[in-house]
């Protein structure tokens, strides 16, 4: 079977470079707000959704929570590894197959790890596995992009040099996805990588959720858990329970 994009750029060097700025304050300021909002238990057991590098897993353990991240990229998952202990492990994992059956109190999928597949039976039987994931009275929580506001703020053609190397990113709509290029040269070589992630809005996600046995019990559109708007938010968090 033919590898798709997501296992070829989460798994290359380059794209930790690429992202290699993200804001590690941002993503405890989200959790923090997760944590005051939902109040989970001091025992209780996390389970971070393509958790890549583990930097929201990492940070859950440190607040005292039993962590267990699980990603699809071999390289994020051995990078990650390096900091595991008693209550904070790693392992590489499809999010579309079954792993666990209500264990965990809280199953979060954030910064927009999602939306990655070509069809919705395939997001459709992730979400199934991450509700069979979480306890009967657990909760799941999806971060995803606002994709009405990202789509009107679309930037075409942007360059960014990160490390040295000068990466060339052009982004566009397509067939019902975000899809962003990505061409550079490194020691005499030339590299070429996509993201292609579904413009999914909440309607779809309603729908997805209504299949898989899911309903949404509340949204918010920031980290700051500010209310959703579809036009002004920069994201579309998801606070969901089994049915």
């Amino acid at each position: 079977m033919q590898r798709k994009w997501f296992q070829y750029w989460f798994n290359s060097p380059y794209y930790h470079i690429l992202y290699s700025q993200r804001n590690d304050a941002e993503a405890e300021f989200l959790i923090d707000n997760l944590s005051a909002y939902l109040k989970p238990a001091a025992d209780s057991r996390i389970l971070d959704i393509a958790c890549g590098r583990g930097r929201h897993s990492i940070y859950l353990n440190k607040k005292g929570y039993d962590v267990t991240g699980i990603d699809l990229s071999e390289q994020s998952i051995k990078y990650a590894q390096q900091f595991e202990q008693k209550h904070l492990h790693f392992f590489v994992h499809d999010m579309r197959k079954l792993a666990f059956i209500n264990y965990f109190d809280i199953a979060m999928n954030l910064f927009t790890s999602f939306g990655y597949f070509d069809t919705e039976k395939d997001h459709v039987n992730a979400l199934k596995s991450f509700r069979k994931g979480i306890k009967p009275d657990g909760t799941l929580v999806i971060d995803y992009f606002n994709t009405q506001k990202i789509i009107k703020n679309l930037t075409q053609q942007e360059t960014k040099t990160v490390e040295g190397i000068e990466f060339h990113l052009h982004k566009f709509v397509s067939e019902g996805k975000i899809i962003k290029h990505i061409n550079f040269e490194h020691r005499n070589k030339t590299f070429a990588f996509e993201e292609r992630v579904q413009a999914f809005q909440l309607e779809d996600f309603e729908r997805m959720f209504l299949k898989s046995g899911l309903q949404i019990t509340e949204t918010f559109g920031s980290y700051g858990l500010e209310p959703f708007d579809e036009t002004k938010s920069d994201r579309l968090i998801l606070i969901c329970k089994k049915i």
